[in-house]
């Protein structure tokens, strides 16, 4: 079923929500680069998976994500290429509001195959307060 960038990103918090360390890799290409808010870089999926895994099972269990919020309009590179800029971050279970602590700007770079968008870069940096 052919998905938007919107639809990705919304997928993506979903995924998260439901500490599905599966779906939320699936939604990278292969060989995706995904950079964690202190710098750590992780490459390709498998990793992806893998360390959300952990996180899941850890430190994270129960954390909810909001889909990122498009700071910028999306910006179409090409017909196939995207990046979006966006507000995000998460809060740990049984808080209603996102701690400023953990508030971040997102930056990913979608690639779409077939109708199916994927992220293929992923930047996580916190935001200034």
């Amino acid at each position: 079923m052919p998905t938007s960038v919107e639809d990705t990103l919304t997928r993506l918090a979903a995924a998260w929500n439901d500490g599905d360390a599966t779906a939320y890799a699936d939604l990278f290409t292969t060989d995706a680069t995904y950079v964690v808010f202190d710098g750590t870089v992780v490459r390709g999926r498998t990793a992806i998976e893998e360390g959300h895994r952990a996180l899941f099972a850890g430190p994270l269990r129960g954390f909810r994500m909001e889909p990122p919020t498009a700071a910028v309009p999306v910006r179409y590179l090409g017909a196939d290429v995207a990046h979006v800029l966006a507000t995000g971050g998460t809060r740990p279970p049984g808080q209603e509001d996102q701690p400023a602590d953990r508030a971040s700007i997102v930056s990913f770079v979608l690639v779409c195959d077939e109708g199916d968008w994927k992220i293929a870069a992923f930047q996580n940096t916190r935001a200034q307060r």
